[in-house]
């Protein structure tokens, strides 16, 4: 239910991205997702992880970007269901596998390079998903991704503040959110150098956030089901819907508690205390630079 609702809403590449004066929801994702591509050097030949791959959204994009081979790793079956039928025409290029990413069934130094968008978050220890990747990567091979934290603006003090924080972590289903540092400090457990890091969120116009697409202020048909409004509207037709058992049973508890956590990442965006822009480029030493 959560994959449909997200796919109905939001597309196919399940992130935000920091956007540009008068640049679309859609081009920012894209033009988001591309600069993981540039910085990893990704082309033709060479063979990329793709970790906590969703419904295949940027693999899609970065594959028609780069002509790389990708295989995604995803523990979710249905989402990989809808991956295979969104990269059908690029099947040769797109590869899945069904597996939880803290403990891989790949070989050791397989890939050329890795990309994670807003994936690692749901790991229980990100030391441990970061070990993994870091397993199965080749010598020299870079490792670039986006990740949720919380900023030095949040105060866990503040009363506010922490119900921002326990809302998110309800409406995205996650355990918990640390800091920028301790991503970095994971990565550096695993054995990593790190090249880049830095939160991207702060790229974004002012008049832009990354949370805008949440706000109601993108007026187009296709960012309706964004909006406040339009995210009642889509309650509303389920509630119908189940009443008339059209659709699955607990279609409006799920449709609920993402909206709750939709407008607490508002909330997190605008008193700056939370970012899911958070880059990090990382390389495993050895081989060649």
């Amino acid at each position: 239910m959560v994959t449909d609702l997200c796919e109905f809403g939001w597309g196919r590449s399940f992130h935000f991205a920091p956007r540009r004066r008068g640049e679309s929801f859609k081009a920012s994702l894209v033009r988001y997702e591309q600069f993981l591509a540039d910085r990893l050097e990704l082309k033709p030949g060479m063979e990329v992880l793709d970790v906590g791959s969703g419904v295949a959204g940027p693999m899609l994009t970065l594959t028609r970007h780069t002509g790389a081979s990708f295989v995604g790793v995803n523990i979710n079956a249905y989402q990989i269901q809808r991956a295979r039928r969104h990269t059908r025409h690029h099947f040769e290029l797109c590869r899945f596998v069904n597996a939880d990413y803290m403990e891989m069934p790949l070989d050791d130094c397989m890939f050329d390079a890795a990309v994670a968008i807003e994936s690692t978050r749901h790991a229980p220890d990100r030391a441990g998903v970061f070990g993994e990747v870091y397993r199965v990567l080749r010598p020299g091979a870079r490792f670039a991704g986006y990740d949720w934290c919380m900023t030095d603006k949040y105060d866990p003090a503040n009363a506010q503040h922490r119900r921002i924080k326990e809302d998110i972590l309800a409406g995205a289903g996650l355990v918990d959110l640390g800091s920028a540092s301790e991503i970095c400090d994971a990565l550096r457990q695993a054995g990593y150098e790190i090249e880049e890091a830095r939160d991207r969120a702060v790229e974004s116009d002012s008049e832009t956030p990354w949370y805008r697409s949440l706000q109601g202020r993108d007026f187009s048909f296709t960012g309706i089901p964004r909006t406040p409004w339009g995210r009642s509207l889509v309650n509303g037709a389920l509630r119908v819907g189940e009443a008339l058992r059209l659709v699955p049973e607990g279609s409006v508890e799920v449709s609920s508690f993402l909206n709750a956590g939709a407008d607490a990442m508002v909330m997190g965006g605008e008193t700056g205390i939370v970012t899911p822009n958070f880059y990090f480029l990382a390389r495993k030493p050895g081989g060649h630079s």
